[in-house]
């Protein structure tokens, strides 16, 4: 990362229950990727938010507006 280049920030929530699959509930990230965050490059962050998204879609936390779903 560069000097110039910002960190990805973390998307915690302060929301931080986990559910059966080890996943919080406030900011869609696994126990793996919440211990991991400090020492992941900005690419790997963002992969992670991808996923986090993803996840959050999938289990209905995201609501899609203008959605014909």
């Amino acid at each position: 990362m560069t000097e110039a280049e910002r960190q990805v920030a973390s998307p915690c929530v302060n929301i931080c229950a986990l559910d059966d699959d080890d996943v919080c509930s406030g900011c869609q990230r696994t126990v793996a990727e919440i211990t991991r965050w400090n020492r992941m490059t900005n690419p790997e962050r963002r992969d992670v938010l991808v996923l986090c998204h993803e996840r959050a879609k999938a289990s209905g936390v995201v609501w899609m507006l203008g959605s014909k779903a």
